[in-house]
């Protein structure tokens, strides 16, 4: 991925992939906390990185991780805004306000009601379309040259 210049995604956090049914559908989640994301940031130090969605029941290790390695950044998608816990606001509004970007998880969450949660956060105005959309376009290099 490195050498040809593209961006990584790693699903992270909680699935519904095999929830609730028998052994978890063969799914173990301990290999979707974040920290292990944090060895490819340093073995691959100029790759992007995304982690997918917010990684519940790791989110201080998702903002641990993007915090410390300048290309880690953090996808929304996959969880209602109204379940994001205080801490991933507060960042997502301060210190990685650079680094959150947007995403529903269609079909699983529609993009209207994704929104819809999105607008009832205290995130702050300047940093709702960085979120929304700069962020994506400076990350994917969609931006005018």
């Amino acid at each position: 991925i490195a050498e040809h210049g593209r961006i990584a995604l790693f699903h992270t956090g909680h699935t519904g992939v095999g929830a609730r049914t028998r052994g978890g559908g063969g799914i173990r989640l301990k290999y979707s906390n974040p920290m292990y994301v944090d060895d490819v940031a340093v073995d691959f130090p100029d790759m992007p990185i995304i982690l997918a969605h917010p990684s519940f029941p790791w989110q201080d290790e998702a903002l641990s991780v993007a915090l410390h390695k300048p290309t880690v950044h953090i996808d929304l998608s996959g969880w209602s805004p109204k379940y994001f816990p205080p801490q991933l606001i507060q960042y997502a509004n301060t210190l990685l306000r650079d680094k959150m970007l947007f995403g529903s998880d269609y079909p699983m969450i529609t993009p209207e009601r994704w929104l819809a949660d999105f607008a009832a956060l205290p995130i702050k105005p300047e940093v709702r379309p960085l979120i929304l959309k700069d962020n994506a376009v400076r990350l994917f290099g969609l931006g005018e040259d």
